[in-house]
């Protein structure tokens, strides 16, 4: 704006202009390069009184921007982007409900990396408040850049709780269109959901009040098994737990007493490749690749075990 008014007030040239600009907008005040006519006095004025109070303005911007944190916020949200870039099969979790809540605490403690997609800012305040190395997105899941943004291309499973569940739909179509290895496990609140969900990509569709109240009845019918269920799935004093360990090429072939020796290893069961199971295996029962195991053991023992195992 200085330059263009000089050039056309004093007639300078646009050298001049320019610094005539210059030494005025930085208040050196160096004598004028020709003497000033009315206008371009007035012209000057106002061009010394914008400059200046666009420089305080923007000084007050940048100092309100350092003392509230933004900057603290810009570098950590830089942190957090370059730390989800670098993972791989990890688990997505959209959605930071009480479904997803309860999935992410899970998670944590079974030690698999997960991101949160959450686009309410309060609930991740208050996450991150818990949780200072909480990985997470502030942003709407069906939307398909936020699921880039959270590695979908490079994770394991991808675990929809939204509340609604058009969004659990729209949010599995993105999903498996991006991702066709990907494990969709989505939430879903009425039973007319449950085909259009997998119909849609999902591997499993859970409807939580549907479990809630087959759970409660069963601690009505079962009492004791379900406890026991809930005991061996939950934190216990024993730290046991029920595991699944997959066969490769490199345990097919050897019999379950070869490859389990520990006796402090329970063998519950064998899915085999066809998808059936195979309860309390015999010890001489062959392995084949694609089959899974499942065992109970403490945290200890099964540590020990996919060490040996190089799981």
């Amino acid at each position: 704006m200085g330059v263009i008014g000089f050039m056309l007030i004093e007639n300078y040239s646009f050298f001049d202009a320019l610094y005539m600009t210059v030494i005025t907008i930085t208040t050196i005040g160096y004598q004028e390069i020709h003497p000033l006519s009315t206008a371009g006095r007035i012209f000057n004025i106002v061009l010394i009184l914008s400059s200046f109070a666009t420089f305080a303005f923007a000084l007050g911007k940048s100092t309100q921007y350092i003392v509230e944190g933004e900057m603290n916020k810009y570098f950590k949200t830089r942190r957090l982007m370059s730390t989800i870039k670098h993972l791989k099969n990890h688990v997505i979790i959209c959605g930071y409900g009480r479904n997803g809540q309860q999935a992410a605490a899970t998670l944590k403690q079974y030690e698999i990396p997960f991101v949160l997609i959450e686009s309410s800012r309060e609930l991740l305040d208050t996450a991150c408040k818990k949780d200072p190395s909480l990985l997470y997105i502030n942003g709407n899941a069906t939307d398909d850049e936020q699921l880039h943004l959270a590695g979908i291309s490079n994770a394991r499973a991808l675990l929809s709780t939204l509340p609604v569940d058009a969004d659990n739909v729209f949010i599995v179509l993105s999903a498996r269109s991006l991702n066709t290895n990907l494990a969709i496990i989505s939430r879903a609140s009425e039973n007319s959901s449950y085909n259009k969900l997998l119909k849609a990509g999902a591997n499993n569709v859970i409807m939580p009040d549907k479990i809630g109240g087959a759970h409660m009845a069963g601690l009505v019918c079962r009492q004791d098994v379900i406890e026991f269920i809930d005991y061996l799935g939950g934190q216990n004093e024993f730290n046991v737990q029920l595991s699944v360990i997959d066969i490769d090429s490199n345990l097919s072939s050897k019999s379950i007493g070869q490859v389990f020796t520990s006796n402090r290893i329970n063998l519950v069961g064998v899915k085999e490749i066809d998808g059936q199971y195979q309860i309390n295996p015999p010890r001489d029962f062959s392995l084949q690749a694609g089959m899974k195991v499942f065992i109970l053991a403490d945290v200890e023992t099964l540590n020990t075990l996919k060490k040996e195992l190089s799981i």
